[in-house]
Parts: structure tokens; sequence; C-alpha cells
């Protein structure tokens, strides 16, 4: 089973002392961000600053949020990022159509990630989903979506959300990670949000401080309870490979068991 991450940490890219203390912080992948979290004035200085962390490997995987695909400084971005040693992933803003994603993918050999945060880009998930073979992973950018759609209530991205599971999915690609929980105070509400992204399907989140990383990590890791009803459906079923009901009266079929599977993997993280 492919051990997925759980955990992403953003960092702004112009705060290269952060950045270091980010790389130490515990988190499955880093991503250093070059868009939202780096002032016009500033996005020169933070390629730079990029460009001279990620000259060495380091010590998890690092990937970079590069600028908006149509604007000024995307291509800048992608240039100078391509050969370098420190950079696991580039992860895309703004997408909205595959086209976008097949032009990015002949510029770099990197893998790709793509960040839905509009109608439209949800709208063409699935294409993009399958745009290339370098696309590793789609997922929402939250923030922007909520401006695009009017969305108030937290309900109303519900859709948008399991339209992005399941266009992951029908693609081949790896579950989702949840959108960025904005208030880093409040770890109660990161859990709670974060149970909510389970039960839809995503696995892991993306983060914008270290105290949340714990958090994450904790909710979509398996509860005790889970892991011992999954080691109870794989042991039955290595005895018999066909449909049966357990002595508690759950019926299990192959699709459990690879769920159970699933679980007993998530659980050799601990």
């Amino acid at each position: 089973m492919i051990r997925y991450p759980l955990t992403w940490l953003y960092v702004p890219g112009d705060r290269p002392h952060v950045v270091a203390k980010a790389l130490a912080a515990g988190a499955d992948v880093v991503v250093i961000d070059l868009e939202d979290a780096v002032a016009p004035d500033r996005k020169e200085y933070a390629r730079a600053a990029t460009v001279e962390v990620l000259r060495a490997h380091q010590p998890v995987p690092v990937h970079v949020r590069v600028n908006a695909l149509d604007g000024p400084w995307a291509a800048a971005d992608l240039a100078a990022l391509a050969a370098l040693p420190g950079v696991s992933g580039l992860r895309l803003p703004k997408v909205t159509s595959p086209d976008q994603i097949r032009q990015v993918a002949v510029a770099t050999p990197l893998p790709l990630y793509a960040l839905l945060e509009s109608a439209l880009g949800i709208e063409h998930a699935h294409a993009i989903a399958g745009a290339h073979p370098s696309l590793r992973g789609i997922s929402l950018g939250e923030a922007d979506l909520r401006a695009d759609l009017g969305v108030r209530a937290d309900a109303g991205l519900d859709w948008p959300r399991s339209r992005v599971v399941v266009a992951a999915r029908a693609a081949g690609l790896a579950p989702p990670p949840q959108s960025v929980h904005p208030d880093i105070r409040d770890l109660d509400g990161l859990a709670a949000s974060c149970a909510r992204g389970r039960a839809l399907g995503f696995l892991g989140r993306a983060a914008i401080h270290p105290r949340q990383l714990p958090v994450i990590e904790r909710a979509y890791l398996p509860t005790p309870a889970e892991i011992e009803h999954a080691e109870t459906v794989v042991k039955a079923a290595a005895t018999d490979q066909g449909a049966q009901a357990l002595p508690d009266g759950r019926f299990i079929d192959a699709a459990v068991v690879a769920m159970a599977r699933r679980t007993l993997s998530l659980a050799r993280r601990r």
C-alpha cells in the first residue's frame, strides 16, 4: 500500500528562516508558497530565496506553489525550479483547464499538483485530473472558491468537495487532501472539520502553522476500534475470500476488505 502524506505545511517563500523551521516541523510535505503568501513586490526575492534553499536535497519532500499560470511570474518560477534537486513537486494554483496542465508538463519534468479554486475549475475537475501522467494530485483552494461562488456557510462547499474526491478517484489519483483551516488557534474546530473531511473521502490536510499538524494527523489516523475491526476483517478474509458475515453480524466482501487493508496501512504510520 502506498504511504500517502497526511500533512502539507505551507510556508511563505520570502521568509527563508521560516522555511528552515518548517522543514523541521514534522510535516509529511512542506509547501513553499510563491503565490498568495507573497506580496507582488516580494515575488522576485521569494523565487531567488526558494531557489537557494532547494539547490540541495531536503530532509522531507518539498513542493513549491508557483504563481498563477496566466500571470506575469509563473514562467520565471517554472524555469527557475525545473532542475533543482530539492524540489519534489509543483503545486499549480487556480487551474481551470486540462490544457494548462499539459502546457506545464511540457516545460518541466517535475510531478504536478493542481489546485481547483473556481467554479470553472470544479466543472472541469475530472478532465484536469486526467490531463497528463505528470499530474499526481488535485485539491481545492477553498478561500478563492468561496469568493467565486459567494458561499458563506461551510455546507455550501460540500458538493465541490465531493466532486474533487470523485474526480481524483476516477482518474486514478491519490485521495485529495483538505484545504487549509485558516484559524490557527481554533484546534477544536480544525479537528471537527477534519472529521467531516475524512467522512467525505479526503485524506490528510494542508496546514499553515506547525501546531495544526498533530491535530490533522490524529484526525486522519484510524482509531483503536477501527484498527481492531480492520484486523478482524483481514483475518476473516484470509480464511475465506468470498462474501461472509462476521460473528457480530457485520457483512464483509472484497470492498470491505480493501477498506480494512487501507485502514491498517494508515495505522502503521503511528
